[in-house]
């Protein structure tokens, strides 16, 4: 990202097009190239086979341009990233009149988040080089802030919240796609891989059990070899997270 003057957004020019802040190249090859037929072009690379494989070359030879040609619009892959995310990702959804107070809202706000990143695994391998600066990233934390309002914690605390909330969804989806294509890739249901590990770890402590009792107690339970079904995983780790927001919140009406 381009850095500030001191009298400008800092946003690089293709940027500050997506806010309507400058007017888009209008003058472009006969093919009509612009930058929303090169963002979608990106994302249709990145859905089919990952962002590794998208770059201005692989862009450029699937819209059968010259690379150059593309730096008209976008000044580098990394901006082009920027862009392709910010499509992606799009405004966020209306509140629902279901989710009052902070908590309801801020897990509706987790559970949104957590179903486009599953719609868009490749937003996750996106570096995070700066906070949001696009318009539907800012929309985006607008809507955190603003079902965090009533919650009485001030706009650092806010932020605070957001980030460790935010974080929280992007693990665990992460670490779910992760598992999800390793069992893919062998051909296995998660029931099977956790009845499998179990007996691995079962193998490995059986041994030595005095060393690991804590082990052998759970797989005595058989919980070690059973799959947590649907989304019970992600709604568990979330309401926990609550729960230490929640005491944050006691402890500034208190003060």
């Amino acid at each position: 990202m381009a850095a500030d003057d001191g009298g400008g957004t800092g946003l690089p020019a293709s940027l500050e097009a997506a806010w309507g802040l400058r007017e888009r190249p209008s003058k472009g090859p006969k093919r009509g190239l612009s930058v929303d037929r090169i963002v979608a072009t990106g994302i249709a690379v990145a859905d089919s086979e990952g962002i590794g494989a998208v770059s201005m070359g692989r862009v450029a030879k699937e819209l059968g341009v010259s690379t150059m040609s593309l730096y008209r619009y976008v000044s580098a892959k990394d901006e082009l990233y920027v862009l392709m995310q910010d499509t992606a990702t799009g405004p966020p959804p209306v509140r629902p009149a279901s989710a009052v107070g902070w908590r309801a809202g801020l897990a509706w706000w987790a559970r949104e988040q957590r179903a486009l990143f599953r719609r868009n695994l490749w937003l996750l391998r996106i570096p995070v080089s700066s906070p949001p600066a696009t318009p539907h990233g800012l929309a985006w934390m607008e809507r955190g802030l603003e079902v965090l309002d009533g919650s009485g914690l001030d706009g650092g605390r806010r932020i605070s919240v957001m980030m460790l909330v935010g974080g929280y969804v992007r693990n665990e989806v992460s670490l779910m796609s992760d598992l999800d294509a390793a069992m893919r890739a062998e051909g296995l249901t998660p029931d099977e891989v956790m009845r499998r590990y179990a007996r691995t770890v079962g193998a490995l402590t059986s041994a030595d059990p005095d060393r690991y009792p804590e082990l052998r107690r759970l797989l005595a339970t058989g919980a070690l070899g059973e799959a947590d079904a649907g989304d019970a995983e992600f709604e568990f780790g979330l309401e926990r997270v609550l729960d230490g927001v929640a005491v944050l919140v006691g402890r500034q009406s208190e003060s």
